[in-house]
């Protein structure tokens, strides 16, 4: 490989898979030497305590192989953003390192994004999981999610995903959001494709996945849902409900004296009183939490310099 920037840079979350890396390395180097294009490949050791991260060096012997040892097991999100901010290819291709992923998805990966497209999406159509605690938990999410976020894809959970590097470069990844990336990206305008991919039975190793990530996806939705629609104004959000909450107080605050002076009953007597009591003092703390919120988004955007846009493209600068 030479000093120039490579065409395609390859991330690999590793964690306890010493027996699987020598069978990737091979695999790895004949589907991206058979591009005829410059490439890197970049292992990410997860804070491994067996011999993964001795195995990784020794793929460092193979031209364009690299490698990054986390200093604990930070998670899979962690890792991949350390290999994004370690890449300098035009593409990054993800995958996982327990070789039920296939590289020689990566060639068709890579020629479908030249149909124009800034995501390309594996899709494990054929999965080779268990459907009670894997398949139909994931189906599930997939749904949950295309229809929340507007980003529709079958396997949001597939880590083989193609991206142009610039959407991914722009991204501050945290806690577990490594899975809602496509959808970042469909957020900044990016063109998604999906593309069926093969995968494999997991024959060395054990997996590190269970049912209870089912339960993080939920949660993290919320969060992907709020950086979608009211990042950038949460008062909408804080101050809708509370406006909401302070309407709906005041409606059964109007009906609680309709009837002490239409109908005679006592306020003491309708507990709807209290409850309209309730709901105006919410409806007052949603309301001022928004503004702190407005006021910490802009500390946010300003301290970091971040922008509420991103470009795809220009003409005409130098």
């Amino acid at each position: 490989m030479d000093g120039t920037k490579p065409h395609l840079s390859v991330i690999v979350p590793v964690y306890n898979e010493e027996e699987n890396l020598p069978g990737l390395g091979e695999e790895l180097e004949g589907a991206l030497r058979s591009l005829g294009r410059s490439y890197e490949v970049i292992l990410v050791d997860d804070g491994s305590t067996d011999g993964s991260f001795a195995a990784m060096r020794e793929l460092g012997r193979r031209p364009g192989f690299k490698s990054l040892r986390l200093g604990r097991n930070a998670g899979q999100t962690a890792a991949l953003s350390a290999g994004i901010n370690h890449a300098s290819g035009e593409f990054i291709v993800m995958l996982d390192a327990d070789r039920q992923n296939d590289p020689a998805d990566i060639p068709r990966l890579l020629a479908k994004s030249e149909e124009g497209y800034d995501v390309v999406s594996g899709w494990r159509r054929d999965r080779k999981d268990p459907a009670l605690t894997r398949v139909l938990p994931s189906r599930l999410a997939n749904a949950l999610i295309s229809w929340i976020t507007g980003v529709s894809l079958h396997d949001y959970g597939c880590t083989l995903k193609l991206y142009r590097a610039r959407y991914l470069k722009s991204l501050r990844l945290y806690g577990e959001m490594h899975r809602f990336i496509p959808a970042f990206a469909g957020f900044l305008g990016a063109r998604v494709a999906e593309l069926p991919v093969n995968h494999r039975p997991r024959v060395l190793g054990a997996s590190k996945y269970g049912l209870s990530r089912t339960f993080k996806v939920l949660l993290d939705l919320v969060t992907v849902k709020f950086m979608d629609s009211y990042m950038g104004k949460p008062i909408y959000l804080f101050g809708g409900s509370g406006l909401a909450m302070g309407a709906l107080g005041a409606a059964m605050a109007a009906y609680t004296l309709y009837n002490k002076f239409h109908n005679h009953i006592f306020v003491k007597d309708q507990p709807l009183f209290q409850v309209s009591i309730f709901f105006a003092l919410a409806g007052l703390q949603l309301l001022l939490l928004g503004l702190v919120a407005e006021i910490l988004i802009r500390v946010y955007f300003d301290i970091t310099d971040k922008r509420p846009y991103f470009i795809r493209e220009t003409a005409g600068f130098d």
